[in-house]
C-alpha cells in the first residue's frame, strides 16, 4: 500500500497530500460566501459541494467517500462510495462535510468549516447508517483518564485533576439541544462550566483537544459522521474520543446492526473510528471561529485561513491565503 504521506521530500511538495487537499476547502469556503447570512443553507451547501468536487479532479490520489452528502439518490456529488481525485497516487478512504453548519451560514453565526479527513484505504469506520453518536473528546491529559461509560461528574474531576487545574476553571462544550438539558445539568452540578454549541460539532471537538484552547472537554449526541472526521484530527492532537451509535428508532438500529456496527452501548475507541495514525485533517473557515477565521473579503482581494492537521507527523499547520476576488466571486 503507498502511504497518504509518502514521497515528502523537498523535490516533490506536489505530492504533499494534505496541502493539495487545502485547495478543496478554501474553494468550498469562498463559494459559501454569497450566502452567509441570507438565510439559504442549501444554497450555501451546493455552491461549497460543486467546488469541491471541481477541485478534487485535480488531486493527485484515489479516493472513496466513506462518509459524504449522502447517499447516491440522495445526493448527485460527493455521495458515499463516489471515487474522488485523479486516480494517480494512494488510495483511500475520505470524509468530507464541504460546510460543517449549513445553519451557521445561513444565519452568519461562528464556527462554520469547510472539512476534508482523509486515511489510508480501509480503514475509516463507515458509520453513516446510524447519524448519531454520543461522543467524548479531551486534549492528551484525558488518555487513559476519563471514560464514556463514567458519570459526566466523576470525568470532570478525574480531568481536572490531570489538568491540575479547579474544577471550577473546567469549560465543557456541548450542543445546545433539548436532548442535552440533563447533561448541562449535571455538567453544572460537577462545578464545571458548558459552552454551549448551537452547531459545528467538528470545530467543538478539536478545539476541546488542542492545548492552548478554551475548552477541555466536548461531550454529547451529534453527528456520527462528525464523529469519524473529528476522529482523523484526534489523532494529530494526541487527545482522547470515544463514541458510542445512538440510532433513533428500531428502524435505524435495524440498519446499524446490518451494516455490521456495534450497537448497544458499545463503546468505539479511537482506533476503532480510523485504524492507524496515517490521518490526515483539513479545514478552511466559513465564519469566523475560535478555530480559524471565516472568509474575509477586502476589495479586489479574498482571504481564508485553514488548518491542517497530520496524524502521522502530530502536527497542526496554519495556512492562510490570499485569492483574488476576479478569479472567484
Amino acid at each position: 500500500m503507498v502511504s497518504l504521506t509518502a514521497d515528502m521530500s523537498p523535490l516533490h511538495p506536489d505530492r504533499n497530500l494534505a496541502l493539495e487537499l487545502v485547495r478543496a476547502t478554501e474553494a468550498a469556503a469562498i463559494r459559501a460566501v454569497p450566502f452567509i447570512g441570507r438565510g439559504a443553507k442549501e444554497a450555501a451547501d451546493g455552491a461549497a459541494v460543486d467546488a469541491m468536487r471541481a477541485f478534487f479532479t485535480t488531486v493527485n490520489f484515489d479516493g472513496t467517500i466513506v462518509i459524504g452528502e449522502g447517499e447516491k439518490d440522495e445526493a448527485p456529488m460527493l455521495y458515499n462510495g463516489e471515487r474522488v481525485g485523479n486516480g494517480r497516487g494512494p488510495r483511500a478512504d475520505v470524509a468530507v462535510d464541504p460546510i460543517d453548519g449549513t445553519s451557521l451560514t445561513a444565519a452568519g453565526r461562528n464556527n462554520a468549516l469547510s472539512v476534508i479527513a482523509v486515511s489510508d484505504h480501509g480503514t475509516m469506520l463507515d458509520a453513516s447508517s446510524v447519524f448519531y453518536m454520543d461522543k467524548l473528546v479531551t486534549g492528551p491529559a484525558g488518555v487513559g483518564v476519563v471514560d464514556i461509560r463514567l458519570p459526566i461528574g466523576e470525568n470532570i474531576r478525574r480531568l481536572a485533576k490531570a489538568l491540575d487545574k479547579p474544577v471550577d476553571e473546567l469549560v465543557v462544550s456541548v450542543l445546545h439541544r433539548p436532548r442535552h438539558e440533563r447533561l448541562i445539568e449535571e455538567i453544572r452540578e460537577a462545578g464545571a462550566g458548558t459552552r454551549l454549541m448551537s452547531d459545528g460539532d467538528v470545530a467543538g471537538g478539536i478545539n476541546a483537544a488542542r492545548h492552548n484552547a478554551r475548552t477541555d472537554m466536548c461531550v454529547g449526541v451529534g453527528g456520527s459522521p462528525e464523529g469519524i472526521v473529528t476522529a482523523c484530527a484526534i489523532k494529530a492532537l494526541g487527545g482522547h474520543i470515544q463514541g458510542r451509535l445512538w440510532p433513533r428508532d428500531d428502524d435505524e438500529k435495524q440498519r446499524g446492526i446490518d451494516a455490521g456496527l456495534q450497537l448497544d452501548g458499545f463503546v468505539y475507541e479511537a482506533d476503532d473510528l480510523v485504524k492507524g495514525n496515517n490521518t490526515i485533517f483539513v479545514a478552511t473557515g466559513v465564519t469566523d471561529g475560535a478555530l480559524v477565521a471565516g472568509v474575509r473579503r477586502e476589495g479586489g482581494y479574498v482571504y481564508t485561513e485553514s488548518v491542517v492537521l497530520r496524524g502521522a507527523s502530530g502536527t497542526l499547520r496554519r495556512i492562510s491565503s490570499e485569492h483574488l476576488v476576479s478569479k472567484w466571486l
